[in-house]
């Protein structure tokens, strides 16, 4: 079921938002007019993913802690030191406000 979570004119573009989804914490990214939502949780380092940079061009998502970036369609990390992926979320804009699933995980093998 999806959770409402934001109007989609509250999402800064080019830039990560945290949000509280059903007790998981989710990076909520939006690059044009499309939103990505990937668990905020760095597999390498247990820190927020949402105060990091984002990679619009890439679709990634970079830690500001060691500087792993994440790609916001799949959840692998692309670069070291991260090795696991981070999950993936079902995002959504229906009539202008954002919607998240987060009992749809998308965790790549």
């Amino acid at each position: 079921m999806s959770t409402p979570v934001c109007e989609l004119s509250d999402l800064a573009p080019g830039s990560a938002t945290r949000f509280d989804v059903n007790g998981r914490a989710v990076a909520v990214v939006r690059i044009g007019d499309d939103v990505y939502a990937i668990g905020d949780t760095c597999s390498h380092a247990d820190v927020s993913l949402s105060e990091g940079e984002v990679w619009c061009d890439e679709k990634e998502l970079e830690c500001w802690k060691h500087g792993s970036t994440f790609s916001l369609v799949t959840g692998r990390p692309s670069t070291l030191p991260a090795t696991q992926p981070v999950p993936v979320y079902v995002a959504t804009v229906v009539d202008g406000t954002v919607h998240i699933d987060v009992e749809i995980v998308e965790v790549p093998k």
